[in-house]
């Protein structure tokens, strides 16, 4: 096993750990070997199996919460806490490996935010129904900002890749901080914080809110200048013809 997959392997460890604490199971579970069994699969790096096993644990997280709605079975919601929050810090996970150990590849650049997307969006829809009395709902006008913050996003993405014929994608802080907040509020939910306080709840779906559609403008705002300063944007100049024959 090599020396990034041992550093990526404790600190999963260490995560796990504290998450069988937190959800009160005694699961046994070894990331060494699984890093060592992934680790065959030589013709990737080990950043993008992390990234890959973040989208695999994607439909067992989904499939828990709906086992838990349905049958009231307090091992499904666990179940779920623990790989949606194995998945969120694996995210940070294959980030450093790929620092560190100078991973950086294509299919990374489009593995890791998919599998952000795909995590948070069905988090987001999985829980934005009526599950009462089991679990709380996140809010309609919540879920519709972030769905269309994201196909705004995809669709500016679009028409400057065709326009432009590269897209700058630059992160901001905002983003950040929309992320963060969609994590927390999803772990929220399903820990069952909003109960004795739903007025907390309401507080971090605002701020959730706000993050998500000021993120949302400042993309927008970024393909607006990558666009204008493109030739293709500027009016076009009239044909003259000299009128000889």
């Amino acid at each position: 096993m090599s020396r990034e997959e041992r550093e990526a392997g404790k600190s999963i460890n260490h995560f796990v750990s504290f998450l069988r604490g937190l959800c009160g199971l005694r699961a046994t579970f070894n990331p060494c070997k699984f890093l060592k069994f992934v680790s065959q699969f030589g013709w990737m790096t080990t950043a993008n199996k992390i990234t890959i096993l973040r989208i695999l644990l994607i439909p067992f997280f989904v499939v828990e919460i709906l086992y838990y709605v349905e049958t009231g079975n307090e091992l499904h919601r666990r179940l779920a806490i623990i790989s949606f929050a194995v998945a969120a810090i694996l995210d940070g996970v294959d980030g450093y490996v790929a620092r560190h150990y100078h991973q950086w590849s294509e299919l990374g650049t489009v593995l890791d935010p998919l599998a952000d997307k795909l995590l948070l969006v069905s988090g987001i829809v999985v829980l934005s129904f009526d599950h009462a009395p089991r679990l709380a709902a996140i809010p309609l006008w919540l879920t519709g900002t972030i769905i269309g913050r994201d196909l705004l996003i995809c669709l500016g993405v679009v028409v400057v890749r065709f326009t432009v014929g590269k897209v700058t994608v630059r992160p901001r802080l905002t983003g950040k901080i929309a992320t963060v907040l969609q994590m927390v509020l999803v772990l929220w939910i399903l820990l069952k914080w909003s109960e004795p306080h739903p007025f907390r709840l309401h507080l971090i779906s605002l701020a959730a809110g706000l993050f998500t559609g000021a993120s949302g403008l400042l993309y927008v705002w970024d393909f607006t200048k990558q666009l204008g300063s493109h030739p293709a944007s500027l009016p076009a100049k009239p044909e003259t013809t000299d009128g000889h024959a």
